[in-house]
């Protein structure tokens, strides 16, 4: 999957620093798992007792070693950085980069963070409580996949209609990609032993939309990204534009696949200070998902202006 208008990227110090972050400390923690998992620790193998301690543990239950589970309040946070191999840490990254920072981008670092792990532990006790009751439950639980389908989820509410590119060639609204994949975790729910938390997949969904419902202050967040500061046409291009740039020489028809690109507008300087003005007015009265898919676009492109 791509984000059908995300821009590329030029460098890691341009992630938006709760993304970044959250990458380096499930990278470093993957490392750790794989480092101390063959280790012996006080006698026991390094997996056992690191899942003993900061993976997810059953409310009841006994463990490989007969020993009754140890569940403890942290593990809902812990559990969410850690992962049972390569390809699990890769999709829930490449997913978190791809969804979540344009979220953080519009909400700001520190509430997109209350708002991750928040989804992370929504999903965990919902795995908690109701896996047993489908038969599940046996195991301790490890992943960020509960907290990342709350931002797939978010994201799904907040850009309906963006792009995806499924299989790097598909293009697929958001809305149907990622409503197409919380489905699919229905479907599978009741899939006990499959070793995939599904119930935990879908809690984190539902902590997304929740929070996108009952968030009075979404309509204050687009507003503050947009008018952070006056629109000035002579503010400085995205720092992506150079690279955009590049591929509009080789191809005419990547223009309509630039970030944020309006597409009836051939000079992005036509849009006035007024214009901005208005539709930020149309937001206080009736709300963003008011708007109609120009008036998004055109906020965005101004947005882009004032990265």
């Amino acid at each position: 999957m791509s984000n059908y208008q995300r821009p590329g990227f030029g460098g890691f110090s341009m992630f938006p620093p709760i993304i970044k972050n959250l990458l380096i400390i499930n990278g470093v923690v993957f490392l750790l798992q794989f480092l101390l998992n063959n280790m012996v620790i006080g006698g026991l193998p390094g997996w056992y007792v690191i899942n003993k301690w900061f993976a997810l543990n059953p409310l009841n239950g006994y463990d490989a070693a007969g020993q009754p589970y140890n569940f403890q309040v942290w593990q809902l946070i812990t559990y969410q950085f850690m992962h049972g191999n390569f390809s699990h840490i890769l999709f829930n990254m490449f997913a978190l980069w791809m969804f979540g920072m344009e979220i953080e981008n519009l909400w700001g670092s520190k509430k997109f963070l209350y708002f991750y792990l928040s989804a992370g532990v929504v999903a965990g006790l919902l795995h908690l409580f109701l896996s047993p009751l489908l038969g599940g439950g046996s195991a301790v639980t490890i992943g960020a996949s509960g907290a990342v389908y709350g931002v797939l989820a978010a994201f799904a509410l907040l850009f309906p209609n963006r792009y995806i590119f499924l299989y790097f060639f598909i293009p697929v609204k958001a809305k149907y990609l990622i409503a197409g994949m919380i489905l699919l975790e229905f479907l599978l729910v009741d899939s006990a032993g499959s070793g995939v938390a599904h119930l935990a997949h879908l809690g984190g969904a539902l902590m997304g939309l929740i929070w996108i419902l009952v968030d009075s202050s979404i309509d204050a967040d687009i507003k503050r990204f947009i008018k952070h500061t006056p629109y000035n046409k002579s503010r400085p291009n995205n720092p992506f534009s150079s690279i955009a740039q590049k591929f509009k020489g080789k191809d005419k028809h990547i223009e309509d696949a630039t970030f944020y690109e309006v597409k009836d507008r051939k000079q992005t300087d036509e849009i006035t200070q007024e214009e901005i003005d208005a539709i930020l007015d149309k937001i206080s009265k009736s709300g963003y998902q008011n708007l109609t898919e120009r008036e998004k676009k055109i906020l965005f492109e101004a947005s882009k202006k004032m990265n």
